[in-house]
């Protein structure tokens, strides 16, 4: 089986497989964790310019942010069969086409109905690509250093993050606030059609997974690939093991449902709704208003955001660094505790009314602390807790609960933040302690629910769970 570029391009050794090769194919497939970061967060700038645009209230703004979400939800609960049924490959070339046709339409939009309907197509491609793109990475990656390659997904998500915080600001220059309403955010908006073509067009010059191709039959294809990758003694070994882990696998949702298997599921599902629930979604899509609010210009809130893009993205790297020396769970504690302090720090300062250079500084703590803590552990986690037979099943049902929990708290901020009664009483600082407060419940369910998987194989973990229990 030919694979594109990569193979007309590079002359690696069938002994030995070539790093080359496989940083190339990662680091394309990845470009759908970029544009899950870039779609999520490209919102940010245009939310304000977008909501006086169509006269939105609190309520439709909140649906503005959050209907992509929706998407979101729906494409993962496609993403699996779609991925399983056509291929890794072909599911991200999907989302790529979404990506685009969600860029061109939310810059197009002739009334709000229309703007939500290719958001709404954009969160699909989301969906989609949130799954698929580790997915892919992680069946094309040796054992030895996949744990590396994936987490590279993490940091091109919050890599898209701060590229369109940069391309919000440099749009937003280019006229005042009247333009940026009228065209302004109709750019920021369009500008996503670039990543999503890049991504169209790479994703026709890699190959498919080997384990696919298994699946389908295609041992020959799948050895050539699993040959480049890794040479030829580890290609041999790789699609015994593939063979033995697909003899193994069963279609039956039902063992989800297990006993012993539940307590798992159940688990993988309340961390990944607690991720969302500590709030980090609100400064990721809002943080230009949240700064607005709180007195500074637009041009200087936008500024503002990159700096949060920069943190994000700094503190990532920090968290690859160390989530396999410090541990998953001292991570998970350590960084709901910073997050709740944050938390509380903000809902005080907004409540007697002195936001000004303390408030960016708090802000900035809390996205530190999650990015080096519960953003990217949380996928760490999820990855390893559920058993092999169970582990695409039971991660589509969590990644399902993150987004839908993602919506609720999109969809409810900016009615908290906007409620006269509740900002009367909590001069805007409401939101902050109810996030706070949720990073309370997180810290006591770490500490009960979650044990420590640093060091350990998938196999000692599964025994962990199912032979008589386990104790965090």
């Amino acid at each position: 089986m030919k694979s594109g570029l990569w193979d007309k391009g590079m002359r690696d050794s069938k002994e030995t497989g070539s790093m080359v090769y496989i940083a190339g194919i990662s680091v394309v497939a990845t470009l759908g964790g970029l544009l899950f970061g870039y779609d999520t967060a490209v919102i940010s700038g245009a939310i304000g310019p977008l909501a006086v645009r169509f006269g939105l209230s609190p309520a439709a703004t909140g649906w503005a942010a959050a209907s992509a979400l929706v998407g979101c939800i729906f494409g993962v609960t496609l993403a699996g069969e779609m991925a399983d049924r056509l291929g890794r490959k072909r599911a991200l070339l999907l989302a790529a086409v979404l990506f685009f046709v969600s860029a061109v339409g939310t810059a197009l939009p002739r009334n709000f109905t229309e703007f939500i309907v290719f958001r709404m197509i954009g969160g699909i491609g989301v969906g989609i690509a949130s799954m698929t793109s580790p997915m892919y990475i992680a069946e094309v990656s040796p054992a030895r250093i996949r744990g590396r390659m994936v987490s590279l997904n993490q940091l091109a998500i919050v890599f898209g993050m701060f590229i369109v915080y940069f391309v919000n600001y440099f749009i937003a220059l280019q006229g005042d606030q009247a333009w940026n309403e009228a065209v302004g955010w109709r750019w920021m908006f369009g500008s996503e059609a670039l990543p999503a073509l890049a991504l169209l067009v790479l994703m026709t010059l890699v190959p498919e997974t080997p384990r696919f191709l298994m699946k389908q039959g295609n041992r020959h294809a799948a050895q050539h690939i699993l040959e480049r990758i890794g040479g030829r003694e580890c290609a041999r070994s790789e699609i015994a093991e593939i063979e033995r882990t697909l003899e193994m696998e069963s279609g039956s949702w039902g063992e989800l449902f297990r006993p012993g298997i539940r307590r798992i599921v159940i688990a993988g599902i309340v961390l990944a709704v607690f991720q969302q629930v500590t709030g980090i979604n609100v400064f990721l899509y809002f943080a230009p208003e949240i700064f607005k609010k709180l007195g500074t210009g637009t041009d200087t809130a936008l500024l503002q955001t990159i700096v949060v893009g920069f943190v994000n993205m700094l503190f990532t790297l920090v968290a690859i660094y160390t989530v396999d020396k410090t541990g998953r769970k001292p991570l998970m504690l350590i960084g709901f505790a910073g997050m709740g302090l944050s938390l509380s720090a903000m809902g005080f300062l907004a409540y007697i009314q002195k936001v000004e250079a303390w408030m960016l500084v708090f802000v900035l703590g809390y996205i530190a602390c999650f990015a080096l803590s519960v953003g990217p552990v949380t996928w760490v986690i999820l990855s390893e807790i559920f058993p092999t037979k169970i582990r695409g099943r039971a991660m589509s049902v969590a990644t399902f609960c993150l987004w839908s929990a993602n919506y609720v708290v999109s969809q409810t901020y900016p009615m908290m933040a906007e409620n006269k009664r509740l900002d009367a009483a909590f001069h805007g600082g409401f939101p902050f302690w109810i996030y706070g407060a949720f990073c309370v419940a997180s810290i006591l369910f770490v500490l009960w629910a979650i044990p420590e998987t640093k060091g350990k194989s998938l196999e000692e973990i599964e025994r962990m769970w199912i032979v008589g229990g386990v104790r965090p």
